[in-house]
């Protein structure tokens, strides 16, 4: 029976999408979810109850569970006693509730807050799919993924690190507004190099304290900017003034609900490797700096852009080597080299996966099918 002929045979499903904790989670979740109600099946969306998720979930029609829970802490310390009490307290909160809802099949993003709702599945022999974004899986996926029916990944070089019979690579669903507007990309202020720099919902003090310095030279250079610097929790003022003292045209904001048309007017994004990031960069085809995070678990940052530096498809560049003579020596280089930045952009687009969401909901399907 080809793939075809079983998804027909598919009947409405329910689905719970466990997608809890960060942005990271919730928006591709969300994603999923939204995939998954157009073609006809049931979804619950299990959340944690962090303030980041209300507007994620805000307009979202359909049942929402809520189990509060928080991030592993391991070793000898009061913290980790702590996580492993309030993770026994999530499972006993989720388990009857899962277990009434009796979805056909859960899907989890990877976060922290998918133990709960993962280890009741395990419990009431649900099977459940892992949606893992970045190269190196997650303590949850790696703790659990032996007993997934089936895990989805965003890399291929996730193989390397995620042994599982059933591995598929599908991609990073993208938030819903990033897919309408990807199809419709607008032209970069005529006459400047428009840059885009973001280091993530919480910003990034060391970027936002050498990226200004750096586009001074690049403008006293010649370069003609146009910059839009969301710098997240970080203070603005001091941003601004870096920025006037050179005379770059810059905005400086604390965050952006247009994030897709901040991502088409730009000419390049200098940001993180988060893997939402890393996918909104390809899909939108852009040249890009990656900065990773120095502290993220298991260095996933720098993990997903090397896969992207290998594929052609962004440069990559540790933050403790980030220099503001070596920023402006490489912008003012991709200013002058437009065939440059044309063959990063293509490759960029060659690693877009635009239809994850609906990779994954068709992964889902064969789950529950090859279950049944």
């Amino acid at each position: 029976m080809n793939e075809r002929s079983v998804l027909d045979e598919i009947v409405s499903l329910h689905v719970a999408v466990a997608c809890g904790g960060t942005g990271g989670h919730t928006y591709p979740g969300l994603a999923v979810a939204h995939a998954l109600q157009k073609r006809g099946h049931r979804v619950t969306l299990w959340m944690s109850g962090k303030d980041v998720e209300c507007q994620t979930v805000e307009g979202w029609q359909g049942k929402v569970v809520t189990i509060p829970a928080e991030g592993f802490q391991f070793g000898l310390s009061w913290k980790s006693i702590r996580t492993i009490f309030r993770l026994l307290g999530a499972f006993f909160y989720a388990f009857p509730i899962l277990k009434k809802d009796r979805p056909d099949v859960v899907l989890a993003m990877g976060s922290y807050s998918s133990f709960a709702p993962v280890a009741s599945a395990i419990c009431l022999h649900i099977p459940y799919v892992f949606h893992e974004a970045n190269v190196v899986p997650g303590r949850l996926v790696s703790m659990l993924s032996s007993r997934a029916a089936a895990i989805a990944i965003s890399f291929e070089a996730s193989r390397y690190y995620i042994k599982h019979s059933w591995l598929t690579e599908t991609g990073m669903p993208l938030r819903i507004g990033l897919r309408r507007e990807i199809e419709h990309q607008v032209v970069s202020s005529e006459g400047s190099f428009s840059i885009l720099v973001t280091g993530g919902s919480r910003g990034a003090q060391r970027l936002n304290e050498i990226i200004p310095l750096a586009l001074n030279q690049v403008k006293e250079a010649g370069g003609k900017l146009r910059v839009v610097h969301i710098a997240g929790l970080n203070p603005l003022e001091p941003i601004q003034q870096n920025y006037a003292k050179g005379g770059v045209d810059a905005e400086v904001l604390s965050y952006v609900h247009d994030m897709e048309k901040q991502y088409q007017a730009a000419d390049m994004v200098i940001c993180r490797a988060g893997a939402s990031t890393c996918a909104e960069v390809c899909a939108f085809g852009k040249l890009a700096l990656l900065i990773p995070y120095p502290y993220a678990v298991r260095d996933h940052q720098m993990l997903n852009a090397r896969a992207l530096e290998k594929a052609g498809a962004a440069d990559v560049i540790a933050q403790d080597e980030l220099t503001v003579e070596w920023l402006a020596s490489y912008v003012m280089q991709l200013i002058e080299e437009p065939s440059r930045r044309a063959e990063q952009a293509q490759a960029a687009l060659a690693c877009a996966t635009l239809h994850a969401a609906e990779e994954v909901s068709t992964l889902i399907e064969q789950v529950h099918h090859a279950k049944k």
